[in-house]
């Protein structure tokens, strides 16, 4: 089979050379570059800028151990994922069944095991001999879970209209409502093997096992804090009372809470003692999490103000002495469908690792038609000077995301994902299309099935020389709905999630070089093919870890 068409926009900033080649044979006769091609690997000014954030000791894993799977937040894996075409049912693959939104599988201090943070709790899971079991979990407290059979009964409908999957939620899924989904969005687990869960009732879980040795005992509470008394008591955009976002860890073991209007920072060994806090505007909402660098340096973007606050190892400090710094960046109308605010839809990604050249931290911004937009990390380059519709000289660079769409673009560009970092390459996805329903959990079932789903994507470099950015190559007839794009480094291939009517459900991967279509695992018209919210994993042997709206299970694609 050929591969769609693919449209190169700009020039790339530096050679690109490619990775050790991956052989792997397909296990469908219609594959992609016959399966056993080599791979296309990372370019050139990775080594440049670095192989990645640093390794957090407090974390339980170098990847997957947090959401956006490091403390850079760059949803990069190392886990070889073959090229070609793969046909996958996902009933018939070994899943646990939780959910609506199962956000990320999160590594555990095993490698044999891994953690599921899903918006009704967590689980524990036995991966390993190609296996996907549950071994133990816990519903988080005062979340009423949805019964497996209940789950089952919405996801295993073929959708036509909106109305049926209102009636269908309404009725299996006890109204549930996008609320439902913010429960374990933005989680970690410790180098103790501790999960650490929020909830949109701003409460604080950490979970752990009942005995490390025998995991079957099953999994226990073993701190619970209600976070609201740390909170303001203003309301937000959405008209919801301050609540709790998500949770990061220092490079020195403090747990940083981001809550929608400020920071909050505790001492993981004594959670009881009062947390330090950061109070940002009152006109402001922080809707995604942050990234933390190995000197303590914490990114959060809310609604309209990019900033760097610091841990100075005993404060949250906003001081320009001690680092920190604030910058304004454009922001817009909040879309119809997918995004949540109306500043960007990015948690900060960091890039940038060697120290010696430029370090930066990336977001797109709220601009109906997205910028993707670069701030100066650490200090400002002397020199440089501000560039033309930038809103301050904290913005290293900013350029327009066409995504592969024609022109006249569409009304809206924008994207509810990171971006997805790997040296100084950058990719964005855009996730409006013509539809759109206001609940954004009905709105993440009927996004493809029932309204046209979005398409168009793009990738960027980094010119360090020239402090710019460069279109390398766009994709506007890919699908990307909901789900967090992520790249193996190591073949060389950046993954979404998207649908289409003829194929249904499926993960595509995109050559990172080049932008040509080099992997498809495609899921049908399953349900279970939409990755809702969550982000797109794999394992050491090169399966697929597809966290599923209805739980997350293993597409075994390797062999």
């Amino acid at each position: 089979m050929s591969s769609p068409r693919y449209l190169r926009t700009g020039p790339v900033a530096a050679a690109v050379a490619l990775a050790a080649a991956l052989a792997v044979s397909s296990c469908s006769s219609n594959s992609l570059d016959s399966g056993d091609s080599g791979s296309s690997g990372t370019s050139s000014p990775a080594a440049a800028a670095g192989q990645g954030p640093a390794r957090n000791p407090y974390l339980a894993a170098d990847k997957y151990a947090v959401t956006h799977l490091d403390s850079g937040q760059t949803d990069t894996f190392d886990d070889p994922v073959p090229r070609g075409t793969f046909h996958i049912d996902p009933a018939q693959m070994p899943r646990v069944t939780v959910g609506p939104v199962s956000i990320i599988t999160l590594a555990g201090t095993d490698p044999k095991y891994r953690w599921i943070s899903s918006s009704a709790g967590v689980r524990y899971v036995d991966v390993s001999g190609g296996g996907f079991k549950e071994v133990a979990g816990m519903d988080a407290p005062g979340i009423a879970p949805i019964p497996a059979p209940a789950l089952d009964a919405v996801l295993n409908q073929n959708f036509t209209d909106v109305a049926q999957i209102q009636d269908a939620v309404n009725q299996d899924w006890g109204a549930a409502n996008w609320t439902r989904i913010a429960n374990g969005v933005y989680s970690l687990v410790d180098k103790d093997n501790r999960v650490y869960y929020t909830t949109n009732d701003s409460q604080l879980y950490v979970f752990g096992l009942v005995n490390n040795d025998k995991p079957e005992d099953g999994v226990q509470v073993i701190k619970h804090l209600d976070l609201k008394p740390f909170l303001g008591t203003g309301t937000t955009a959405t008209g919801l009372p301050e609540n709790v976002v998500g949770v990061n860890l220092t490079y020195d073991g403090h747990l940083v809470v981001a809550a929608t209007r400020g920071l909050l920072a505790f001492d993981r060994t004594n959670l009881d003692a009062a947390p330090q806090r950061v109070r940002f505007g009152d006109d402001e909402t922080v809707s995604n999490s942050m990234s933390i660098d190995e000197h303590n340096g914490i990114y959060i973007a809310s609604n309209k103000i990019m900033r760097k606050i610091v841990w100075t190892g005993s404060k949250l400090s906003t001081d320009e002495a001690d680092g920190a710094w604030s910058s304004p960046y454009d922001t817009g109308r909040r879309p119809p469908a997918v995004k949540f605010g109306t500043g960007t839809g990015s948690t900060p990604t960091l890039m940038g690792f060697d120290g010696k050249s430029d370090e930066l931290v990336v977001i797109t911004d709220g601009a109906d038609q997205m910028h993707l937009v670069a701030f100066w990390r650490n200090k400002i380059p002397e020199g440089f000077q501000q560039k033309p519709g930038t809103k301050s000289n904290r913005i290293a660079d900013q350029v327009q995301v066409t995504a592969g769409l024609p022109d006249p673009l569409p009304e809206f560009v924008q994207s509810e994902q990171s971006v997805v970092v790997n040296g100084y390459g950058a990719f964005v996805v855009q996730n409006i299309g013509s539809g759109g329903e206001p609940d954004r959990l009905i709105d993440v079932l009927a996004n493809g099935p029932v309204d046209p789903p979005p398409h168009g994507m793009q990738r960027f470099e980094w010119d360090p020389a020239g402090h710019r950015w460069n279109s390398v190559w766009a994709r506007g007839d890919v699908a990307s709905t909901s789900m967090v794009p992520a790249i193996s480094s190591t073949t060389g291939i950046v993954f979404v999630n998207g649908y289409s009517k003829a194929d249904g459900w499926e993960v595509t991967g995109l050559d990172w070089k080049t932008g040509e279509t080099v992997h498809r695992t495609i899921f049908g018209q399953s349900n279970l093919g939409n990755g809702a919210y969550a982000i797109i994993e794999a394992l050491p042997n090169g399966d697929l870890l597809f966290n599923s709206i209805g739980g997350p299970f293993r597409a075994k694609i390797a062999k």
